[in-house]
């Protein structure tokens, strides 16, 4: 879904959902670009998204606020679909793209998909780049994943904010999961964006907002809770990974849901660390009846449904 949101003209928002996260294009009468595509099974819908509102244009410019598999899933068949394509990736796994590294890249650990694709440069936090007609700041956002970055436009006072602020929270803390401390990078964050006082934030999930005040504020709020209770933090995370698959799958009979969650590392991990009580079959149950009662499942027999 393409829209505006009164945000300056030659900028349209592809509003996806969460299996993808939104798209951002960029027109004007310099080179155009994109933000972010989406994940690897949506990756067609993304071509022709970004192709209809190129209007005949080619792509130019591709960037990726993270590497998480819901924002870079696309970036292959951007790629083959555009092949002059310059593709700008944040600092910090750039070799790990270069020598094309599945297992640090998080997506063979979190069972998720996303084909290899080509970096030709750097996101470099404190740096600016012409966007459309604008010049944009590339701020560092650590917190939700170490190398994340947000842009922001200070004329229009636009941000795209990735998974660092949505109108409802946050992305998962995946560094808080694995053991490390990372909330503190998660309030700072925060501090930056407050700072920056935008007027329209176009988050990585969710419908562009204006209020950004009271996101924050339920932001703010959320991080408290999870830093006063990380186990609250961690559940909620792990039917966020499990409603992530069920998204990508739709339906699958949960027997098969254990099985990738045996299968798993990422997943294995976070049970082994935060649930061990449970044994992981249990736990997978578990998971189901939460998404289900929450209404983000359906549970049919033997069969779990995306809701």
């Amino acid at each position: 879904m393409a829209g505006t949101q009164g945000l300056p003209p030659g900028i349209t928002v592809l509003e996806r959902g969460w299996l993808s996260a939104n798209n951002v294009l960029f027109t004007g009468t310099g080179r155009t670009a994109l933000v972010d595509s989406g994940y690897a099974t949506h990756a067609g819908q993304t071509v022709a998204l970004a192709g209809q509102a190129l209007a005949g244009r080619s792509l130019d410019l591709l960037l990726n606020t993270h590497l998480h598999s819901d924002h870079c899933g696309g970036n292959a068949a951007l790629q083959a679909q555009y092949p002059a394509l310059e593709t700008l990736i944040p600092p910090g796994q750039a070799e790990h793209v270069r020598h094309w590294d599945p297992v640090a890249l998080t997506y063979v650990p979190t069972g998720q998909q996303c084909p290899r694709f080509r970096m030709d440069g750097l996101l470099r936090p404190r740096t600016e780049i012409l966007l459309g007609e604008r010049i944009w700041q590339v701020h560092g956002a650590p917190g939700h994943d170490p190398h994340s970055v947000v842009l922001f436009e200070p004329v229009s006072r636009v941000l795209i904010s990735a998974d660092s602020l949505w109108a409802n929270g946050f992305g998962i803390v995946f560094q808080e999961l694995e053991g490390q401390d990372a909330f503190d990078e998660v309030g700072a964050t925060l501090d930056l964006i407050e700072s920056l006082a935008p007027r329209i934030v176009i988050p990585g999930h969710g419908p562009v907002f204006t209020d950004f005040e009271a996101a924050l504020a339920a932001a703010r709020r959320r991080l408290d809770s999870f830093v006063k209770d990380p186990m609250r933090h961690a559940a909620h995370a792990a039917k966020v990974l499990l409603k992530f698959k069920l998204l990508e799958l739709q339906r699958q009979r949960v027997a098969d849901l254990q099985r990738w969650a045996s299968a798993t590392p990422y997943v294995e991990m976070v049970h082994h660390l935060w649930f061990s009580d449970l044994t992981l079959p249990a736990w997978i149950e578990r998971l189901a009846d939460d998404l289900v009662r929450s209404g983000a499942a359906r549970r049919e027999g033997e069969w779990l449904e995306n809701a």
